[in-house]
Formats: C-alpha cells, sequence, structure tokens
C-alpha cells in the first residue's frame, strides 16, 4: 500500500481488538501492543500490573482508499463499550480504556466528530469516556500475542469474549470485510 496510514486504538483486551480488524478490507497490518506509559518497551506482565500508564492497543496499518479512519472507529465504537472507564467487562484496569491514539489533525478531528455524533444521539446511556490523545510510542507486544484469536481460538477467553466480538463485528459490517478470512 503506497497510501498507507497508522492507527492506534485501545478499547480492552488487545486479543478482541487485532481479530476484529483482521480480515477488514483495506486493513494490511494489526500489531497487538502498548501505549501511552512509561517505562519503553514494557512487558505484558507489567503493563498487566496497572502501574505502567500503557493501554494495550492495536496498531493498524489501513489503505484510506478501501476503508477510512472513521469507519476503523465506527467498528471501534461498535466493538467495546466506551463510556466505561479503565474497564471492559472483567477486564478491570487503566491498561483496558478506551482511548484513540491519533496521528494527524484530522485523525484527532474525525475521533471527535465521531464522539460527539455519539453522544448526541443517545446511542449509549451514557456519556463516551473515550480518551482522544496524540500517538506516543508504540512497542509491539510479544510474540505470543499477535494473531492471537486465531492461534488459540478454543482458548476459554476467545471464546467467551473475543469470538463474541468478531461476530458482532462481522454481522454489522459484513460488507467491509475480506470473504477470504
Amino acid at each position: 500500500m503506497s497510501n498507507s496510514e497508522i492507527a492506534t486504538l485501545g478499547g480492552g483486551c488487545f486479543w478482541c481488538l487485532d481479530a476484529v480488524y483482521r480480515g477488514l478490507r483495506g486493513v494490511s497490518s494489526s500489531v497487538s501492543g502498548y501505549a501511552g506509559g512509561t517505562p519503553p518497551k514494557p512487558s505484558y506482565e507489567l503493563v498487566c500490573s496497572g502501574r505502567t500508564g500503557h493501554a494495550e492497543v492495536v496498531q493498524l496499518t489501513f489503505d484510506p482508499a478501501q476503508i477510512t479512519f472513521r469507519e476503523l472507529l465506527e467498528v471501534f465504537f461498535v466493538i467495546h463499550d466506551p463510556t466505561t472507564l479503565n474497564r471492559q467487562g472483567g477486564d478491570v484496569g487503566t491498561q483496558y480504556r478506551s482511548v484513540i491514539f491519533y496521528h494527524s489533525p484530522e485523525q484527532k478531528a474525525a475521533a471527535e466528530s465521531l464522539i460527539r455524533e455519539l453522544d448526541e444521539s443517545g446511542r449509549y446511556d451514557a456519556k463516551i469516556v473515550t480518551q482522544v490523545l496524540p500517538a506516543p510510542e508504540f512497542y509491539a507486544a510479544e510474540d505470543y500475542h499477535q494473531d492471537y484469536f486465531a492461534k488459540n481460538p478454543a482458548q476459554g477467553y476467545c471464546r467467551a469474549v473475543v469470538a463474541p466480538k468478531v461476530v458482532k463485528a462481522r454481522k454489522e459490517f459484513f460488507d467491509k470485510y475480506n470473504a477470504s478470512r
């Protein structure tokens, strides 16, 4: 992709986000990782302690001619609860916060605009608490976290939490997925 862009999104466990965005038309890469905290190059265990300030995120490489940043965000707001602070279901802590790390003024404007629209629409029972912040340094997670759902579909968390989010996204955004994955 010659005109690719980057999107960095956090909305709970990165296994969920990664599984949903893989196979989405226009997304050429999804990497699970950490962003928004200290120290540099944290480990999964350190991030899980909740003391680093990092969020579990996915960093997507996408072709805006095939899928827009706003469309990526529309998927994002369907697959997690953006109204819960530092929590997604049973996953609790700042590492599971809802956050959009923008890479350009256009991404910031798109995120803020969509959040405003969603808040005004009454789609959610509470106000959206998703943070919109400049993209910090991104650190790829350990290899075993990459494409975790595809490698571990029978794992309990994958069956109970990840799979329903994938099904929901594929149902709602059916026309945006590649047929092969």
